[in-house]
């Protein structure tokens, strides 16, 4: 976000304390992901897609939520994966793939798909494709817990460093309406200045 992307991309054993320098709320985020997850219909041991995976913190938060849980991790930096490998118990990892999210997804059916901190590099467009392509993988009465950034009301609440660029954050307002669209049952669950969690029921 703030640091540059190949500052992000090719630190992964730093990446964790620099984001959360940078995003103080960042264990908030992580801590509303789990009760989605934990709130959610899925079963004790749902199949789980985790958008922009890096180095498996939003995982693990899965996995406290649904310790039965079978995580797919997809993102565009294997460095960052081989951490999120270490870091997670092998057998709660079904794969891992490197690609970008505006890639083609793996193949469903998911019973929840979650993202922290990586939809915000998507343009508009790019973001309701994603959308639509998330809600066709979820199951039946699935659910998608995404925490990011937005562009705040207030411009003075506009305080996560950003790379002009890279990072490409839209309103609220747009991200519910763009869910909305794709089919989703979404509202926001949890916003402070520029960061906000949504939750997108199908």
């Amino acid at each position: 976000m703030g640091e540059t992307p190949e500052q992000y991309h090719f630190v992964p054993a730093t990446y964790l304390a620099m984001i959360r320098e940078e995003v103080p709320d960042y264990d908030t985020l992580q801590t509303e992901i789990a009760r989605l997850v934990r709130e959610s219909h899925a079963g004790a041991a749902p199949r789980v897609l985790d958008l922009g995976g890096g180095t498996g913190s939003t995982a693990r938060a899965v996995l406290d939520a649904r310790p039965g849980a079978r995580v797919v991790l997809v993102d565009e930096n294997p460095d960052m994966l081989a951490v999120a490998r270490e870091f997670l118990p092998p057998a709660n990892v079904e794969r891992t793939v490197v690609a970008d999210l505006a890639d083609t997804l793996p193949d469903g059916p998911f019973d929840v798909v979650v993202s922290a901190l990586a939809v915000h590099h998507l343009d508009g467009a790019q973001k309701r494709a994603l959308f639509a392509g998330v809600r066709r993988l979820l199951a039946p009465g699935g659910r998608f817990a995404l925490a990011d950034v937005v562009v705040p009301v207030d411009p003075a609440d506009a305080v996560t460093p950003l790379s002009p660029g890279y990072d490409k954050p839209d309103t609220a307002a747009d991200v519910l309406a763009w869910l909305r669209d794709a089919g989703f049952t979404a509202d926001t669950v949890w916003s402070r200045r520029d960061l906000a969690v949504f939750v997108a029921d199908a």
